[in-house]
């Protein structure tokens, strides 16, 4: 029996998730963490005086990642498929590229260490290209669905 998976969306979605589980881990392991992974000066000071907003923001980065796992999943075909899949698949490869290339202009002078810059750049970059190299594949057997078409 063939496996009829998309593998490049299923590691597309694997890696998504790792990111989103490293995101939950930082806002477990606290100042120290937020420093470690490259989070800017204002984040971690922000920590270390017990503020919210660094583990909300976070908190938001890590359920959106998981959501683009689950699209990533949708589009390799381990799941049902999920609303205005293509699109949102396109929009996540889309987001994925423009960090990894934008990444380091884009982050220049915002406090975060350049070693976080180069990393977490390099990183979306291979997200990336991991996801339009599925998303290609899968391309004509993604139906391109208006909602108001959708069975909910």
């Amino acid at each position: 029996m063939a496996n009829e998976y998309n593998m490049a969306l299923v590691i597309g979605a694997g890696l998504s998730l790792l990111a989103a589980l490293m995101h939950v881990g930082v806002i477990m392991g606290g100042p120290s963490w937020y420093r470690l992974f490259g989070a800017g000066d204002r984040f971690v000071r922000a920590a270390q005086a017990g503020r919210r907003f660094p583990a909300v923001i976070t908190t938001g980065i890590a359920l959106v990642l998981a959501a683009w796992a689950a699209y990533a999943l949708s589009g390799a075909g381990v799941i049902d498929p999920l609303p205005l899949l293509r699109p949102a698949l396109c929009a996540i490869t889309l987001v994925y590229l423009l960090r990894g290339l934008l990444g380091p202009f884009a982050l220049a002078g915002t406090g975060r260490s350049i070693r976080f810059i180069v990393i977490s750049s390099a990183v979306c970059l291979v997200y990336g290209l991991v996801h339009l190299f599925g998303l290609v594949q899968v391309w004509d057997s993604l139906a391109w669905c208006p909602v108001s078409e959708m069975n909910f």
